[in-house]
């Protein structure tokens, strides 16, 4: 069984669900090595100094950012830590969104949140609210040394973690020429259309993902096993057994008072700010009218000292 990437908490509001986080992608690339021809040894590669060509030990090497050509910043693994974010091992919603507000171009990679043992009820509760509300939890969550932007969505029985690409790092469509003008512009004929439209009918049909392989992959994984009959040759595959570690926890849990409470603290929030700013101009009012009777009553002093700072 797969490993979880990490074990940690799924929150919203104040309810903490236990979750392992899993990867749900499996990769099935062919991966090649380079050999040299002349005898079918693998070809190393080595971390060298550009300068001199030498070696350079994994001990000796730092991380820098080039800010101009050839001029570096080096920084320490503290400084590269310091910028991460303090919630590890906790995906964190902060809002809900319409889930078809998110353009597919967004979605970057999936993960499986899997509930700990008896964590069950928190997890299905929000499962289902998701499903019923069509909407996706918007959060922030550190995978091994990086923060991402996240939405946590519904599938079936799961609550998926899918990784979230930045604004900053899409490409404006607008940024190529492509063709914005109405069909008439283009001499696209109205049946024309309606061909089209009837072609695309015609060849519609249900999503079945299974029905779909890397064809290529396939025929080249042949033509591997083809080479190896020929020599005689058979391979082994590996298949090791990886337990998860359990994050025990209890099930018993008043989901009704947390959903309350947490509710009623976001509807007494901007109450409560109030009430500090009110406390605090107060207060600084106060300090005003002390400051002037103060100065009422020792105006040397004040002069002195004003004489004293020029």
């Amino acid at each position: 069984m797969a490993r979880p990437i990490w074990t940690g908490t799924l929150s919203f509001g104040l309810l903490n669900i236990p979750i392992r986080l899993m990867s749900a992608e499996r990769r099935t690339d062919l991966h090649f090595r380079m050999l040299d021809q002349r005898s079918n040894t693998p070809i190393r590669y080595e971390r060298v100094n550009a300068d001199t060509g030498d070696e350079v030990p994994w001990k000796d090497i730092v991380k820098a950012f080039e800010y101009q050509k050839g001029n570096y910043v080096v920084l320490e693994e503290g400084d590269i830590k310091s910028a991460a974010s303090d919630s590890h091992e906790t995906v964190e919603i902060d809002t809900f969104v319409d889930a078809d507000q998110i353009l597919p171009a967004y979605y970057e990679k999936p993960y499986v949140l899997v509930p700990a043992k008896k964590a069950e009820k928190g997890y299905v509760l929000l499962r289902e609210t998701l499903k019923k509300t069509g909407k996706a939890g918007i959060a922030r969550v550190v995978i091994r040394t990086r923060e991402y932007l996240a939405a946590v969505i519904p599938q079936e029985a799961a609550l998926m973690l899918i990784i979230l690409r930045y604004q900053a790092e899409m490409v404006d469509v607008n940024e190529y020429a492509l063709p914005e003008k109405g069909v008439a512009e283009y001499r696209i004929a109205p049946k024309e259309l309606q061909m089209a439209q009837d072609l695309i009918q015609s060849m519609s049909g249900k999503w079945q993902p299974a029905d779909y392989r890397d064809e290529f992959r396939d025929k080249l994984r042949k033509v591997i096993e083809k080479r190896l009959k020929s020599k005689g040759v058979t391979a082994a595959v590996d298949d090791t057994d990886e337990r998860t570690p359990e994050n025990a926890t209890t099930n018993v849990v008043d989901f009704m008072a947390l959903l309350r409470k947490s509710l009623d603290t976001r509807q007494r929030t901007p109450a409560a700010k109030k009430a500090v700013v009110k406390k605090a101009v107060t207060k600084k009012t106060a300090a005003k009218k002390v400051a002037k009777v103060a100065a009422k009553k020792k105006p040397a002093k004040k002069t002195a000292a004003r004489r004293k700072a020029g």
